[in-house]
């Protein structure tokens, strides 16, 4: 039976805008100065400069870390801040010290970053990948065995965007900078839902579309003195570092939104972690054939409103179906990579096998997903379960979490 209204819940994918992002955008489109470039020496484009000025300097206030608003250049999405912040990092550590030809990326990492290994060699680097732990983290200890002196750049997510593992930011900067390398992280699905520690972060991405901003807003920060060599090339904006016309109206709504977060951060966070205990602890329960992903039980170390589970018997695509004539829309994983038919790459740098993987979802929400709603979503999945196992055996789910170094 279907619903006539959908409860979405792939927010890790791409957040509903929020009030303060369109309040932001409309209050722009509304002044004289909208129609104008802001690189113009005209009144207008002064007026233009002045706002995106002011919401580089609103970023760099959220970022914090040692950021500073001249290090902050607006892209237009995360993708394309992760390609030039990492491509450019890499050649421009290279290009002030030649014998730096590696580059080490976590084997966990979006796409947006691990398809850049073809690029990197075809321009010359040796590019390793830096498995994680069956939990799916990676720490300093798994790092140090990759660096040498001849690694240029270091790129790790911040936080997963399948499983929501946290990474410990300051330690594996510490190891980087240890082996003089440049550190860069991507902070796309971490920003504005988890406080960051980024005072040891040579460069890092964030896009405004996971937390409430406009689709095709995002930004990139470089440190003052990091090597950069640019990647794309025409007018000189944004410091060389991404030259075009810049979108200024989008700039204001992704800095609204960002400031909106960071400002309820302290309240919001632990109010979506315990909703995502507890649809850890419906999904999980032994006998279930819901397991969660290995070490994602939601803690500190865990992004708050991911949920990764993996159900038995069943592959993604046809529960995320089934789901979705339910009024219930959730995802395989990363929304960039939906139409393949292999399992995650994340689950399966993990170690988990290609069956189980193959039946993973992830529900992702933040504070504006009630827990009524969360609730429906939970009767929802496991009443589909339970028509492919009828019966099940008792803990058969808790002795996979233990064998993973989970707890269900």
């Amino acid at each position: 039976m279907t619903v006539s209204s959908f409860v979405y819940l792939d927010y890790a994918a791409s957040a509903p805008l929020r009030p303060e992002a369109v309040a932001a955008r409309s209050a722009y489109e509304a002044l004289p100065c909208a129609c104008a470039n802001p690189n113009s020496l005209h009144t207008l484009g002064r007026q233009a400069a002045s706002h995106l000025e002011q919401a580089r300097r609103t970023l760099a206030k959220c970022l914090s870390g040692g950021f500073r608003p001249m290090d902050v250049a607006f892209a237009g999405g995360g993708t394309e801040a992760n390609n030039l912040a990492v491509i450019g990092l890499a050649e421009g550590c290279r290009e002030a010290h030649p014998s730096r030809r590696r580059v080490l990326l976590g084997a966990t990492e979006h796409d947006s970053v691990l398809d850049l290994v073809s690029p990197l060699k075809a321009r010359g680097f040796e590019v390793s990948l830096v498995a994680p732990h069956p939990d799916g983290s990676i720490d300093a200890a798994s790092l140090e065995s990759h660096l040498s002196d001849d690694v240029a750049l270091v790129s790790l997510m911040a936080a997963n965007n399948e499983t929501g593992v946290v990474a410990n930011l300051p330690e594996l900067a510490a190891a980087v900078h240890g082996a003089g390398a440049l550190f860069h992280s991507d902070a796309i699905q971490a920003f504005g839902r988890i406080p960051l520690d980024l005072s040891g972060v040579d460069a890092v991405t964030l896009a405004g579309h996971k937390i409430g901003a406009p689709v095709g807003t995002a930004a990139f920060a470089i440190k003052n003195r990091t090597p950069y060599r640019p990647q794309s090339f025409g007018g000189g904006q944004e410091g060389g570092r991404r030259p075009g016309t810049q979108d200024v109206a989008g700039a204001c709504a992704l800095a609204a939104t960002a400031a909106y977060c960071m400002e309820h951060l302290s309240q919001v966070r632990p109010l979506v972690a315990s909703r995502a205990r507890h649809v850890y602890q419906r999904l999980c329960a032994p006998g279930t054939h819901i397991v969660p992903t290995a070490g994602t039980a939601v803690g500190d170390d865990r992004l708050p409103g991911v949920v990764s589970v993996m159900v038995e018997s069943y592959e993604s695509e046809q529960l995320i179906l089934e789901l979705d004539n339910l009024g219930y829309e959730v995802s395989a994983g990363s929304a960039c990579s939906s139409g393949s038919l292999d399992p995650s790459h994340v689950l399966s740098a993990m170690g988990i096998g290609r069956t189980l993987a193959l039946g993973s979802l992830r529900i992702s929400f933040d504070e504006r997903v009630s827990l009524e709603e969360l609730n429906g979503f939970c009767d929802a999945l496991l009443a589909i379960v339970a028509k492919a196992h009828p019966t099940c055996a008792k803990n058969d789910v808790a002795g996979f979490c233990r064998s993973q170094g989970s707890r269900p």
